[in-house]
């Protein structure tokens, strides 16, 4: 499984794309969505608001959107919004789909390596092990085995339920 586990600061990671797990407007919010769109710069803001706005939202849940990535190491950032825990009626499927279109994204932009937060996993309220064991599987899929797959994730308790997920499946 070539998954890296990081703790850390996504904005720095030297990846071709970093994920955003970003709100449906893409224009930029709280936890890592702030921090990202922060570091940034307002470049990333302005490659946000061309992307084209269909019944009211740039990036409907479960999808992903890929912009240019302002003043970060990475050469893309690629937004996703992830379901809202409470408010979806199959968060697991949604959630699955975000990982899974980042993914190909990343691919069909010619990346060879991407970075991701831990989707929905802040304020969108989702449980940290299911989070971490849908994102685990969706990442090992072979469909996505040609790329370098890495989870910067900010808090001892975050990591340490990745990891834990990791050496079971492992």
């Amino acid at each position: 499984m070539a998954i890296q586990i990081v703790q850390g600061d996504i904005t720095k990671a030297s990846v071709d794309a970093i994920v955003n797990a970003a709100n449906p407007t893409m224009l930029g919010g709280g936890g890592v969505d702030g921090a990202i769109h922060r570091a940034a710069g307002p470049e990333l803001l302005a490659a946000c608001r061309e992307v084209p706005v269909i019944n009211g939202v740039r990036c409907p849940f479960g999808e992903a959107r890929i912009t240019t990535a302002g003043n970060l190491p990475a050469k893309f950032v690629i937004h996703t919004a992830g379901p809202i825990y409470s408010q979806s009626e199959e968060p697991e499927r949604v959630l699955a789909s975000s990982y899974r279109n980042a993914m190909r994204l990343a691919l069909e932009n010619g990346c060879q390596s991407i970075a991701f937060p831990a989707i929905s996993c802040g304020v969108y309220g989702y449980p940290l092990r299911e989070a971490a064991e849908i994102a685990i599987d969706v990442c090992s899929e072979s469909d996505f085995q040609q790329l370098e797959k890495s989870f910067y994730l900010f808090s001892d308790d975050i990591v340490n339920v990745w990891r834990q997920v990791m050496s079971q499946k492992g």
